[in-house]
């Protein structure tokens, strides 16, 4: 044996807001519904997901840079209110 020990493996996922790899447990879950962007903080809701942090800086960068539409493969002029409201509650 090498006598180095191993860190349990996390799941790492992609911010499509600034690019940035961070475990899944902090970044929040986002699935299109309807036309909508909808928050998936259980991580159960079908159909694909896109990863950002909690904050408004990287859902401003997601918004700028078209990374929803892109990341939903398509889906054009999603309703991210919802979204927004909750990360500005989530930052200091």
């Amino acid at each position: 044996m090498s006598g180095r020990t191993r860190e349990p493996a996390c799941p790492e996922r992609t911010c499509i807001g600034c690019r940035e790899r961070a475990a899944k447990q902090h970044l929040l879950r986002v699935v299109a519904v309807g036309g909508a962007c909808v928050l998936d903080l259980r991580g159960t809701l079908p159909g694909r997901g896109a990863y950002v942090h909690p904050g408004t800086v990287c859902l401003d960068l997601a918004v700028r840079r078209r990374a929803f539409s892109r990341a939903f493969r398509g889906q054009e002029a999603l309703d991210i209110a919802d979204l927004r409201r909750y990360a500005e509650q989530s930052t200091p």
